[in-house]
């Protein structure tokens, strides 16, 4: 499943200017001068806003992410797109999914198509500064031909598996009335999370510290698994989760700490490679959590609205935190505005901050916000575009304060405020255990972490309230918007009870023409008709570069297949 190999890698002078579409706005890339830091950016996939303690809630203890967050950076008003194909696409190109056909729904595995080969992708982009890039876990950007997939893409190794969940011990795949193994028969039995972080700690160990790392470690947490075991964890770690009564909602916690552990042992081992004190480290959501049975999960986004693939505050806002000791000004909850297509020109920014001349001219969506998070500085990044789906009729943009919906997924099914909301007793949460886990030993030995005094401030500052603050939030109005676009100061409501649409006209109308404005700018989605030569069934139950097959050469499976 791991396959190696060798790419000429040219380092030049300058490196180029990324211009936005959405902000009109411009960032430069780095220079080759400065050392470059290692980039391990960790994924969780489907982690609801609630399920990470460091927000206020501590039914699941997340020790070694909480000690990032607190030495770092809490990422407070950061955004992602509603599902998982659309927000690794952004992740990777930086670009809105509408710029890339891939604003609709996820990518299936009997579909024949992928990201476009004609976008440069992250790692690509760092392999040309120099970076040695590899991926573990999940990629679910295509694979129907070989050259969609990682290793054809700018990953020098992958250990994980191509489609959008698979079952975390046996490690098949059920999609659409298919059943596939993601091929990896040494695999067979051994926890998935666990499998991703031994291949992390591998390329890790060995690393030509000469060079820097790229590691993209893209969890399967906690999506769920195929229906017959959709919440699947180790038994020891259930059990240790007795103070949950719902027992759906424990297995879950039981995923989320398999992963907080997971960061820890990471941590660690750049600690052991001398590597921690060059790098930077980014946690974060795909999407927001699927909450109260959705898709078979139980996350949580309390306090905010709605679940994963809505346009709610709880399906687009991530969990996330930065952390680095390049950071000029850590230890807080950031407020700046930033979104998931804003880490490959934020990375690349701080990998050296001296501007140069460009070396192509790539136009793309995101904006560097390095030195506002670094310096804690006003954030450039003035509008959010959540998506647009024309197909199901429904999409989002945030101007400044101000967020406007405009339709909904499942009929407004989903449109709720769904819990639990957890914990959040002060009391209830081990600041010791800070300190004690794997990533506060291994920052401890940095002389990174905060006090508990800070560590208290910093989890308060964190959970958000969704009390009334503003008087004129009262004058609002309850919103379907099935019926009507619904407006929210979404600085002042971040719970999205009180639509201001009547009482702020203009403010509607001047969103509306922006939104209608890139919508404009959209490709067509790029969804195929699942394509009936991808049956794992003519592939000996496998998952398999389908699309690179002649006829012929079909027909020699199918036999083999059937022996």
């Amino acid at each position: 499943m791991s396959r190696l190999f060798i790419c000429i890698l040219f380092l030049l002078k300058s490196i180029c200017l990324i211009n936005s579409n959405d902000l009109r706005g411009k960032d430069i890339f780095p220079s080759l001068t400065k050392k470059k830091p290692h980039i391990i950016f960790i994924l969780a996939d489907d982690l609801g806003f609630n399920d990470l303690s460091f927000r206020g809630s501590a039914q699941i203890p997340t020790p070694n992410i909480d000690a990032l967050a607190f030495s770092g950076i809490i990422l407070n008003r950061y955004y992602v797109n509603p599902i998982c194909t659309p927000s690794r696409a952004a992740l990777m190109t930086g670009k809105h999914p509408i710029h890339t056909g891939m604003q609709h729904t996820v990518l299936y595995g009997a579909e024949p198509r992928g990201l476009p080969l004609t976008e440069k992708l992250m790692p690509q982009y760092f392999n040309d500064l120099g970076y040695s890039s590899h991926i573990a876990g999940k990629w679910h950007l295509g694979h129907y031909k070989h050259v969609y997939s990682p290793l054809y893409r700018g990953f020098r190794s992958h250990v994980g598996y191509w489609t959008g969940h698979h079952d975390y011990f046996d490690h098949t795949a059920v999609e659409s009335q298919q059943w596939g193994l993601n091929v990896g028969y040494e695999f067979h039995g051994k926890y998935t999370t666990d499998l991703v972080t031994e291949e992390s700690i591998r390329v890790i160990t060995n690393h030509n510290v000469s060079e820097p790392l790229f590691l993209y470690v893209a969890h399967a947490a906690v999506h769920s698994g195929n229906p017959y075991n959709p919440l699947s964890a180790p038994d020891e770690t259930v059990a240790k989760m007795q103070h949950i009564s719902d027992y759906n909602r424990r297995k879950y916690a039981a995923m989320v700490t398999k992963v907080d552990e997971s960061v820890g042992r990471i941590v660690q081992q750049l600690q052991k490679q001398q590597m921690l004190n060059d790098s930077i480290i980014i946690f974060s959501t795909d999407n927001g959590g699927p909450a109260e049975g959705f898709n078979l999960n139980h996350a949580s986004n309390w306090p905010l609205r709605g679940v994963k693939n809505t346009l709610w505050e709880g399906g687009v806002r991530g969990a996330g935190a930065l952390w680095s000791p390049r950071l000029k000004k850590p230890r807080r909850v950031a407020d700046q505005v930033m979104h998931i297509t804003d880490w490959l020109p934020t990375l690349l920014t701080a990998i050296s901050d001296n501007p140069v001349s460009p070396l192509t001219h790539s136009e793309i969506d995101g904006i560097s916000i390095w030195r506002a998070l670094s310096e804690d500085e006003p954030s450039p990044r003035k509008i959010i575009l959540h998506n647009i789906d024309d197909i199901w009729g429904s999409s989002a943009l945030t101007v400044g304060d101000w967020k406007l919906l405009k339709g909904t997924n499942y009929q407004g099914a989903w449109d709720g405020w769904y819990g639990p909301a957890g914990d959040r007793d002060p009391r209830l949460y081990d600041y010791k255990a800070i300190r004690l886990c794997l990533t506060g030993r291994a920052l401890e030995a940095l002389n990174m972490l905060p006090t508990t005094a800070d560590i208290i401030r910093l989890r308060s500052q964190s959970n958000i309230n969704c009390n009334v603050r503003m008087p004129y939030l009262k004058q609002g109005t309850k919103c379907n918007p099935l019926q009507e676009p619904c407006l929210y100061n979404i600085k002042d409501d971040p719970c999205e009870h009180y639509s201001l649409t009547q009482k702020y006209p203009n403010i509607l109308d001047s969103i509306l023409f922006e939104l209608d404005y890139l919508n404009g700018t959209a490709v067509p989605p790029s969804n195929k008709p699942l394509d009936p030569r991808a049956a794992p069934s003519r592939w000996n139950y496998t998952w398999t570069n389908f699309g690179d097959y002649d006829d012929e050469f079909e027909e020699t499976q199918v036999y083999i297949g059937k022996i």
